[in-house]
């Protein structure tokens, strides 16, 4: 790979965008950040909307910045968060912003699907995705509940990744990591289940062709191309899922690892050839999400930095610096609380701290005071939450795992890194931050021929990106502390 190659990576998250270039050049990649916006809900008539508008303006914007400083992409990609979707008409026009997975019409709506419509165990036996109020599944069941009009008169359903895509190239596709996340789709057919969409009364028939990570969709519209001033640039499918993107860059050298995707919210899993769909995984309440290249994302979803930055909010005397702050609560003597991060109390406190002293109250442990000690208790307890799903991982993986990757902005926190290495008992590799981007651009890579499979992806990302490991240290102490652990949180 001599040549200089340019992608052109829209990130998309649930509170703000990027658009981003990508160079791959002489066996390495690097990145340039061209703009950040925000993603703004729009609460309206009851409903809250994503302003799929302002997001397609943000991409041409993009666009036309690319042209402006006449840089050469060979292709454009999106990934977005999962589950929602956008409805079509018949004259192609989009019928309205797409509802958001935070409005409140799905709330009791899964409960209810159960009771009219299908099996709570059938559900999962069908899909392996664990239960959220907001899945597409459900929140198609709400729409039809509540007779939606858009809904009624809707000829097409698009992901909004692929309805990004399709505003770019008026092509329509479903492309199946972002399916994945719906609850719609079954991984061993690797298509969308007839039994599921005809219960909330759709069509196969109103989804786009499914494909794979790595297909181009089309080129730019002669719409498109007049408004930006490029040529017929071709618009790739990458894993339009922004998890799924990020996965892909995870820098492994084998198969031997589980990643750790780690910011607000954690995301702990290993790649499966096939699904693992059991009453185990049932009952530990895992998800099976589309990967790269046919394989599965076997996951389970953690509570992150969640926890850390919603009591940051709140303190008032705790050091600015995340340094200083974390510094401060290394000084405090480790396992004098621990909570359980995924306990409901802590879904959406009126107070965080509070909730976290009232949880260390009522089951009888020393009860935090002040930022530093309630900081200390947030990374112990992190930390041992993930050794008790990594524990689970070990118990589904057919293979050895040797190495816990941590990606995204939580990479940076060394101190959780390190506690995270001494709980598992494995080493933790850290980085990249940017593996979502990462992994978009090495996506659109292979569909232009320029890199072969993932494993060619994954050697260029540990090539160009700086990662720094965390070898397990007090492993008795935390094994005493794994088990005082599991018994305040086994209520």
């Amino acid at each position: 790979m001599e040549n200089q190659y340019h992608f052109f990576a829209v990130d998309l998250g649930a509170t703000s965008g990027r658009t981003i270039v990508g160079v791959l050049e002489n066996g390495k990649i690097s990145l340039e950040e061209l703009t950040r916006f925000d993603n703004n809900l729009i609460q309206t008539g009851g409903h809250f909307y994503w302003d799929i508008y302002a997001l397609y303006h943000e991409v041409i914007k993009g666009l036309k910045l690319v042209a402006q400083r006449q840089i050469p992409i060979q292709s454009i990609g999106i990934d977005t968060w999962g589950v929602d979707f956008v409805l079509i008409a018949e004259d192609k026009a989009l019928l309205r912003n797409p509802i958001s997975y935070r409005d409140p019409h799905t709330f009791g709506m899964m409960e209810k699907y159960f009771e009219e419509c299908m099996d709570k165990k059938k559900v999962y036996d069908i899909t392996g995705i664990q239960f959220m109020n907001f899945n597409s599944l459900f929140q198609l069941y709400a729409m039809r509940s509540n007779h939606d009009a858009a809904l009624a008169q809707a000829e097409s359903i698009l992901f909004v990744p692929d309805c990004l895509s399709y505003m770019l190239t008026g092509k329509k596709v479903c492309e199946y990591t972002i399916a994945s996340t719906s609850q719609l789709l079954d991984p061993r057919t690797k298509d969308l289940d007839p039994e599921l969409l005809a219960s909330v009364g759709v069509s196969r028939e109103m989804f786009g062709k499914m494909v794979n990570p790595s297909t181009v969709i089309g080129c730019l519209t002669d719409e498109v191309q007049s408004m930006v001033g490029l040529g017929a640039v071709p618009v790739v499918a990458v894993a339009g899922h922004d998890t799924a993107s990020a996965v892909a860059a995870v820098p492994a050298r084998d198969e031997h690892f589980a990643y750790l995707s780690s910011g607000t919210w954690s995301l702990m899993g290993i790649e499966t050839r096939e699904a693992i769909i059991s009453k185990q995984s049932y009952d530990y309440n895992f998800t099976n999400e589309g990967g790269i290249e046919g394989t599965t994302r076997f996951l389970k979803n953690i509570c992150g930095m969640w926890l850390y930055e919603r009591c940051r909010k709140e303190w008032t005397d705790a050091p600015k610096s995340h340094a200083e702050l974390q510094a401060e609560a290394m000084k405090v003597k480790p396992f004098q609380c621990v909570i359980n991060p995924d306990d409901q109390m802590f879904a959406n406190p009126p107070s965080m701290v509070k909730a976290i002293c009232d949880y260390c109250e009522q089951t009888g442990q020393h009860v935090p005071s002040g930022y530093a000690e309630v900081c200390r208790c947030i990374f112990d307890s992190l930390a041992l939450r993930y050794r008790q799903v990594f524990s689970w991982l070990k118990e589904f993986a057919d293979f050895e795992i040797s190495t816990l990757h941590v990606i995204g902005g939580g990479s940076l926190n060394e101190y959780l890194d390190q506690f995270t290495a001494n709980a598992t008992g494995v080493d933790v590799l850290a980085g990249p931050q940017e593996c979502t981007a990462i992994g978009n651009i090495m996506l659109q890579a292979k569909a232009c021929g320029v890199v072969g499979d993932v494993w060619e992806m994954r050697r260029i990302i540990a090539d160009s990106v700086s990662m720094k490991r965390f070898s397990p240290q007090d492993t008795e102490l935390w094994e005493k502390a794994y088990q005082r652990y599991l018994e305040v949180t086994a209520g």
